[in-house]
Formats: C-alpha cells, sequence, structure tokens
C-alpha cells in the first residue's frame, strides 16, 4: 500500500455513485473559484444534515468493500496512511475554514480526505479551500473497523493521532 493505492482506493469509492461522482467533479471544480464554491454550498448544504456527501452510504459501503479485500498488512497501511493525511491537516488554520468543534473538525478533516487527493491537497496549500461544516465521520476510522471485524483483534495502536489538536505544533493558539 501506497498513497498512489490509497488514492486511487478512494477514487474507486466515489464512482459507485452517479450522484457522488458529480458532486465530487462539482467540488473539484469550486476549488479557488467563490462563485462555484459558493453555488456548491448552496446546492448541498443542508441545515438539518450539514454539509454531507449525497449518498455517503453508497461511497462508504464501496471503500468498506475494497478496504475487506486488503490484507492485514495492506490495511494497517492504509490506515497509518489516513491517519497521517488527518494528522498533517489538523492545524489551527485549517480548523478555522471549517468551523467545527474538535469532534467535528475531525469529521471535516475526514470529509476532505474523502474527497481525494486534489481536494486534499488543495486545502492542505489553501486552507481555506475547505468547506464550513462539511463532515464525513465513517472516514475517520473506516479501516479500523473493517480490520476489527475482519481479523476480530484490536487494530494495532501508532504514534500518530488523528484526533483534533494533537499536532500541537500547528495550533499556535494552544501555546498561549
Amino acid at each position: 500500500m501506497d498513497e498512489i493505492r490509497f488514492w486511487q482506493m478512494i477514487d474507486v469509492a466515489w464512482d459507485a455513485s452517479p450522484a457522488n461522482a458529480a458532486f465530487r467533479t462539482e467540488l473539484e471544480a469550486a476549488i479557488g473559484d467563490e462563485a462555484k464554491r459558493d453555488a456548491f454550498v448552496q446546492r448541498y448544504f443542508d441545515e438539518h444534515n450539514l454539509g454531507a456527501i449525497p449518498e455517503e452510504d453508497v461511497f462508504v459501503e464501496a471503500l468498506q468493500d475494497d478496504l475487506a479485500s486488503l490484507s492485514r498488512e495492506e490495511l494497517i497501511a492504509f490506515d497509518r496512511i489516513l491517519e497521517q493525511k488527518l494528522y498533517d491537516i489538523d492545524r489551527e488554520e485549517v480548523h478555522e475554514a471549517t468551523d467545527g468543534s474538535d469532534d467535528g473538525f475531525l469529521y471535516c478533516r475526514g470529509f476532505i480526505v474523502a474527497c481525494g487527493q486534489a481536494f486534499y491537497e488543495a486545502v492542505d496549500r489553501v486552507p481555506e479551500n475547505a468547506l464550513c461544516e462539511f463532515f464525513c465521520e465513517e472516514m475517520c476510522y473506516l479501516p479500523q473497523a473493517v480490520f476489527e471485524e475482519r481479523f476480530d483483534e484490536e487494530f494495532p495502536a501508532s504514534d500518530v493521532s488523528r484526533e483534533s489538536c494533537s499536532n500541537t505544533g500547528a495550533w499556535p493558539s494552544l501555546d498561549q
């Protein structure tokens, strides 16, 4: 498992639903374009569900099925890449752009990773590309859940935390 395969697996999961594929295409087209971004948010943001992938269950199930086909080592490696991606964007300026609580911010970062490499890298470079209160909670721990179900054992711990504010060097306000 490497980053190329990691992103490819996420891409394939999007293709399981035409509505999701259209959502992601529109999202990528809105990167760096404020008018398109505003139109995207207006179209997909629901005050009751907040921002969500239109058929999130289809995306999650497709990725879950793909993850279930991986070996033990590959599944751990997928999660380690996911964990590092979540950690790398665990930054105060990304939090300000997403406007989430601590748990909410983790789920916002889950959404950012779930949306694929182009969106992830755009947010990593320019945090204002992130969307306020768009979430994908299941993305954050999906490989661990698949692992525990498949191998009937606890997922191995790592030295990196995906939890909000764990990337302490990227939170200047916490130094005060």
